[in-house]
C-alpha cells in the first residue's frame, strides 16, 4: 500500500543516546528523515520533522560518572554534540527535543499517574537478568549462553521490588492492529518479524528502577523512591512535543501523520512497547513505524569496540557535506543493510557527482561564457523544445513522487540521474559546441534544452543535495528551488539570465589506497574418509520464521525424508525472507552434533556460500525425494 499525501506528514527520528557522540549511523537515519520531509513540503504537503534526545537512564548516569560530572553536566556537553551537528549536514528540523526539558518531564508523569489511576500500573517483586547495555530485564530462557540475547554482553541477576505496565492486556489488540493495516510497520519484513514477537505470550513490562540503583531519571508521580524506565519516558518524547496535554488541537493534528523513522535495533521498543503504551493512554497508533537497516563495515555492524565508527563531521569536512547526503541516500536501500567504505563513498562522488552532474553543468556554464556571451541563450524564432528529453522530464516529477511515497529513496535518485545521463548524451548527440560555427539558433536551442532537463533534475535532487544544488541552479540562471513540485514547468528557464560557475562544482578525488591483504595458507588436504563421514541430504523446507530479537535467523522446519521434521536455525535471514524458501529444498548437513542457538536447538545445518553479494544457499537443480544422499 502506498502512503498518501492527505492531512500532515509529521515525521521523527529516534531520540539520540547521549552515552556517546553521534556517528554515521545516526548522521545517515536523521538525513533521511530530512529528505523525506524536503519532498514531502516539494509534494506540498504541511511537513513537521522532529528529532532530539534521550537524556536519563544508567548508561548515561555511567558516562557522566566516569567523566567525573553530573548526570545533568554530561547531557548538557553531549546533546550539542548532536544539536550542532544538524544544521552542518543541512537537517531541517522543525524541533529538537532533549528529554530533561520540563515541557517533556511533565507529559511523562501525567501519563504515568493516567495509568496508574487507571490500574494499569501496578508494584511487583521481579527477579531476572538485567544487560546494562539496552537497560533491559531477560528471563534466564531468553539469555543465550548465559549472554544478552541482543548484545552478547554481561547480564546481572536481579531481585528487586519494582512496577509493572499491564503491556499483556493489549497483545491481541496490537495483533488485530498489525494485521487489519499491513503498511503500519515497514517494510514488510520488519512487520512479519514483529508478529513472530508476539506470537509468544506478551509479558508485563517494569517501568521503574529504584532510587537506590538508579537516581537519574523521571520520579514516579506516585511513588518517589522511583524513576521511570527509560524506555517509557524517552519513548513519549513523539508526543510531548507537539503539544500532548498541553495543546489539544496541535497535537490531534500533527499526530493523525506520525511516521515514526528508526533503526532495527530498536523495532521490537517501538513496535511493541510503544504501541502497547499508547493503546493504554487511548491515544491512536502512529501512521507508520519505518525500520531502516545498519550501516555495516566490512560486513560488521558499526562498534565503538571495533573501533570501526565513521564519523560524519570528519566525512563531510573532507569531501562536502552534499556528497555525503548523496551516498548515503543512493547507497542504501531503506529497510536492508548497505556497506559503508570510503571506496564506495568515492566511486559515488567520483562516477555520479563528478563525472555525470559536475561535468554536465561546467561543461555548458564553459561553453555559454565563452560562445553565447555568458547567459541563457534565446530561443531562436522557428526553433522547438526537444520533445524527447521535454517528456522525460516532465514524466519525472510524478515518478519521483511515487517512489518517495513507497519509500524506495534510492530508486528516486537514480530516476533523476537517469535524467542528467540523458540530457549528457543529448549534448552528445546535438553538438553545440560544433554547430555554434555553422548555424548559431540551432546551437541556442540545444543549449537552452540542455540547461532545462538540468533544472529539472536538480530541482528533483534538492531535497538530497540542498546546498549544491541551490547553487548550481543560480550557476546556470535558473530560479531557485520551486517551493512545491506542481510549479516545475518546462520552458521557466528566462533568457539572458546571467551563467557564471567558476570552477567544477564536485572535484574528483583519489581513490584510497588498500593495502593488500595477507593471503591465507592453502587449505590442508584431508583424506577421502573424513569427507565421506560428513551426511549431506536434501531437505525441503515446510516452515520458515524469524527467531526473534535476531536479525539475521530464521528458524526452518525441514523434511528429510524421516518420521519428524527437523529443527534447523540458520543465519540467512538477510539474505532470505521466510516466504522465499517455504517449499524449497536446500543441501543440509545432517550428521552435526546438535546446537542450541538463540536457546533454540538446530538439529542440521544448511549449505552456503559466500561471495561480495553475500550468501547464496545450495539447491539441487532438479527435485529430489527428500532425504536424497548427496554422494
Amino acid at each position: 500500500m502506498t502512503e498518501s499525501l492527505d492531512g500532515v506528514f509529521y515525521i521523527t527520528t529516534p531520540i539520540y543516546y547521549v552515552n556517546d557522540r553521534p556517528h554515521i549511523g545516526h548522521g545517515y537515519c536523521t538525513v533521511l528523515a530530512d529528505v523525506l520531509a524536503r519532498y514531502h513540503r516539494l509534494f506540498g504537503q504541511e511537513t513537521y520533522f522532529l528529532t532530539g534526545t534521550d537524556e536519563h537512564g544508567q548508561k548515561v548516569q555511567e558516562a557522566a560518572t566516569k567523566r567525573g560530572m553530573t548526570p545533568q553536566e554530561h547531557a548538557d556537553d553531549m546533546h550539542r554534540h548532536f544539536k550542532d551537528l544538524w544544521p552542518t549536514l543541512h537537517v531541517s528540523n522543525d524541533d529538537f527535543i532533549r528529554t530533561t526539558e520540563p515541557r517533556h518531564t511533565r507529559v511523562v508523569q501525567k501519563a504515568l499517574q493516567q495509568l496508574w489511576d487507571k490500574g494499569l500500573i501496578y508494584r511487583g517483586e521481579y527477579e531476572g537478568f538485567y544487560s546494562p547495555r539496552v537497560e533491559k530485564f531477560f528471563t534466564e530462557d531468553e539469555l543465550v549462553d548465559g549472554k544478552c540475547p541482543e548484545t552478547g554482553g554481561e547480564v546481572n541477576r536481579i531481585q528487586e521490588a519494582n512496577y509493572f505496565f499491564k503491556m499483556s492486556l493489549y497483545q491481541d489488540a496490537l495483533i488485530k492492529h498489525i494485521n487489519e493495516n499491513p503498511d503500519f510497520i515497514r517494510p514488510e519484513s520488519r512487520k512479519n518479524e514483529v508478529l513472530g514477537f508476539l506470537k509468544k505470550p506478551l509479558q508485563d513490562l517494569c517501568i521503574s528502577r529504584p532510587k537506590a540503583r538508579l537516581s537519574w531519571g523521571i520520579p514516579l508521580p506516585f511513588d518517589p523512591d522511583f524513576v521511570t524506565y527509560v524506555w517509557f519516558d524517552a519513548l513519549l518524547n513523539y508526543c510531548s512535543a507537539i503539544g500532548l496535554y498541553s495543546d489539544d488541537q496541535r497535537f490531534e493534528k500533527l499526530w493523525s501523520g506520525a511516521h515514526h523513522l528508526i533503526g532495527k535495533d530498536i523495532l521490537t521498543t517501538h513496535s511493541v512497547y510503544w504501541t502497547t503504551m499508547l493503546m493504554a493512554l487511548e491515544i491512536p497508533l502512529p501512521k507508520h513505524i519505518i525500520a531502516h537497516g545498519w550501516w555495516l563495515i566490512d560486513r560488521s555492524k558499526m562498534s565503538k569496540s571495533l573501533g570501526n565508527v565513521v564519523d560524519p563531521m570528519a566525512m563531510k569536512d573532507k569531501y562536502g557535506v552534499d556528497s555525503l547526503r548523496y551516498f548515503l541516500m543512493r547507497e542504501m536501500v531503506v529497510g536492508l543493510d548497505a556497506d559503508f567504505s570510503e571506496e564506495a563513498f568515492l566511486k559515488r562522488h567520483n562516477f555520479d557527482l563528478a563525472n555525470d552532474l559536475g561535468n554536465l553543468a561546467n561543461r555548458l556554464a564553459k561553453f555559454i561564457a565563452r560562445s553565447m556571451g555568458g547567459v541563457v541563450p534565446t530561443l531562436a524564432e522557428g526553433t522547438e523544445f526537444d520533445d524527447d528529453l521535454r517528456q522525460m522530464a516532465q514524466e519525472l516529477p510524478a515518478k519521483v513522487r511515487q517512489l518517495i511515497l513507497e519509500l524506495k529513496v534510492d530508486a528516486a535518485v537514480e530516476a533523476i540521474m537517469n535524467l542528467v545521463r540523458r540530457v549528457n548524451r543529448y549534448v552528445a548527440e546535438t553538438e553545440p559546441f560544433k554547430v555554434i560555427k555553422t548555424d548559431p539558433a540551432k546551437a541556442g536551442t540545444a543549449v537552452y534544452n540542455a540547461l532545462e532537463g538540468l533544472r529539472f533534475a536538480l530541482n528533483l535532487l534538492s531535497p538530497v543535495m540542498p546546498g549544491k544544488c541551490d547553487e548550481l541552479l543560480g550557476a546556470i540562471g535558473a530560479p531557485p528551488v520551486v517551493s512545491r513540485l506542481e510549479d516545475l514547468k518546462w520552458g521557466d528557464l528566462k533568457a539572458g539570465a546571467a551563467v557564471n560557475l567558476p570552477e567544477a562544482p564536485f572535484p574528483r578525488h583519489e581513490l584510497p589506497k588498500v593495502e593488500e591483504k595477507p593471503k591465507k595458507p592453502e587449505t590442508p588436504l584431508i583424506k577421502f574418509d573424513h569427507f565421506a563421514a560428513v551426511d549431506l541430504r536434501v531437505g525441503t523446507v515446510l516452515t520458515a520464521t524469524a527467531v526473534e530479537k535476531s536479525d539475521k535467523l530464521l528458524l526452518l522446519s525441514v523434511d528429510l525424508g524421516e518420521p519428524e521434521p527437523r529443527t534447523v536455525v540458520s543465519g540467512i535471514a538477510k539474505e532470505y525472507s521466510p516466504e522465499a524458501i517455504v517449499g524449497k529444498q536446500f543441501v543440509f548437513v545432517v550428521n552435526l552434533e546438535p546446537r542450541k542457538i538463540f536457546g533454540i536447538l538446530s538439529e542440521a545445518m544448511v549449505l552456503a556460500g559466500h561471495d561480495d553479494d553475500g550468501l547464496a544457499i545450495f539447491s539441487p537443480l532438479r527435485p529430489l525425494p527428500a532425504g536424497a544422499k548427496i554422494s
